[in-house]
């Protein structure tokens, strides 16, 4: 990783309108720096657009969980496909991390980054290969969250082949509704997720008589970006009546997965990460410690974009002005294959000026990007501070499925990503090249 070291880190600005403990983004005479390195800088060194990202605010995340289930057996198994940089990866995975997987893919991302941490791992999905179960049991990853029947019946038979014994839980559908954007809801009758948790008991008792399966826990997953702790309690609560059933029944549950999907605030609305935290710990606990399940029970947990997302920025550059009529255009150089977000869940991210403006001057305008698609766009109608081609904007809070939900779309390629860690900037990932780009095709 190249390495570039500047000033140590300085306190947040007010204009940021939330504490450091929130964003690592402050203005520092008049530039925005990332724990105390220049944005500025970066875009020199490393060029636009840019993922920025705070080692310190992803740690201070991921210990605010440890801190606050500190009473119980547990892990917290970080959500790979919220962002699934090696680096980041190894940073959660020196600390404790396990990790939530969804693919064999990122089974190889978890071996490569920290390989200790396969026995950590919980393999969820609804679409499991042979090949992806194979790895994760040659592995011998914590816990395979079984999606269906099918799926059960598949792992049995891989099990079996490899002469390997699989633990696993039933990822069940409690039927609880979670106040989130439809696309990231999931616990719902109606989802593709889960099996119905009226049928979980039978299908449990079916498992047990195979002598290659571990029927080990129970998990359950009802969405994402989450800001309410009740829903959570309510599908804890309907888990632990299960596994109360189905210990009733002699299996040995030793698993509780209360999955993930804690939410953030991205507007600039005042928000406390360890209030929030405080607040999930707090109605989980009353669930667990009031029901029949003993006191080593582990508990298993999936945030993801709470421990990432306001740890990471895109950085991007001002390409032009523009004008139709009575609307105004600031095109940059970051299009949505970098920030897919606002064009596919009208997601709100704030935007901030590089250069602190000297003038109260503002523009209204939609920031868009380079892209062949009238999607193609971060924000509708955003007043902001003026701006002019050649500036550098930050989109804050976009260390979560940014980075990994990025394309080559349009043939253009993805950014490069900047690890702010012990007071340097890290290179975790370089710019893609048009070699790259081109580098898996053939002519005939």
């Amino acid at each position: 990783m190249s390495k570039s070291r500047v000033a140590p880190r300085l306190s947040a600005d007010p204009a940021l309108s939330q504490t450091p403990a929130t964003r690592p983004f402050a203005y520092r005479n008049r530039t925005l720096h990332c724990d105390g390195i220049s944005l500025s800088t970066l875009a020199v060194e490393h060029g636009t657009p840019l993922y920025v990202y705070s080692a310190d605010q992803i740690a201070y995340r991921f210990q605010l969980f440890q801190s606050a289930f500190a009473s119980r057996p547990h892990t917290i198994c970080y959500a790979v496909k919220a962002n699934s940089s090696l680096a980041i990866l190894r940073l959660l995975g020196q600390k404790g991390a396990g990790f939530d997987i969804v693919s064999g893919g990122e089974l190889e991302r978890v071996r490569k980054a920290y390989k200790p941490a396969l026995q950590r791992v919980v393999f969820s999905g609804v679409g499991k290969q042979i090949w992806e179960i194979d790895a994760a049991l040659k592995a011998n990853i914590l816990l395979f969250n079984v999606e269906s029947e099918a799926e059960l019946h598949l792992l049995a038979a891989r099990a079996e082949a490899l002469n390997l014994r699989a633990r696993f839980a039933l990822r069940v559908n409690p039927d609880v509704f979670a106040d989130t954007h439809p696309y990231i809801s999931t616990g719902l009758r109606e989802h593709k997720f889960g099996i119905d948790i009226n049928a979980a008991r039978a299908i449990y008792r079916k498992a047990a008589k195979s002598k290659w399966l571990d029927p080990a826990g129970v998990s359950v997953h009802i969405g994402s970006q989450i800001r309410k702790v009740d829903p959570f309690a309510a599908a804890t609560a309907r888990v632990i009546s299960l596994i109360s059933d189905l210990r009733k029944d002699g299996h040995n549950i030793r698993y509780i997965d209360a999955g993930g999907g804690l939410g953030i605030e991205y507007s600039d609305s005042a928000f406390d990460p360890a209030q929030q935290i405080q607040k999930y710990a707090v109605a989980l606990s009353r669930v667990l410690s009031g029901s029949v399940l003993d006191p080593e029970t582990h508990l298993l947990l999936e945030p993801g974009r709470f421990i990432v997302a306001q740890a990471g920025a895109l950085l991007t550059r001002v390409l032009f002005v523009k004008k139709n009529g009575t609307k105004t255009f600031v095109i940059t150089d970051a299009g949505m294959n970098d920030l897919i977000r606002p064009a596919l869940y009208q997601a709100h991210h704030e935007i901030l000026p590089v250069q602190q403006p000297r003038t109260r001057a503002t523009l209204t305008a939609d920031i868009v990007g380079p892209v062949c698609e009238s999607g193609d766009f971060f924000a509708r109608d955003r007043v902001l501070p003026t701006v002019k081609p050649g500036d550098l904007i930050l989109l804050l809070d976009a260390g979560a499925y940014g980075m990994s939900l990025t394309s080559n779309y349009n043939t253009r390629p993805r950014p490069a990503e900047v690890l702010i860690d012990g007071g340097e900037a890290k290179l975790i990932r370089r710019r893609e090249t048009m070699k790259d780009l081109l580098a898996p095709e053939l002519l005939p």
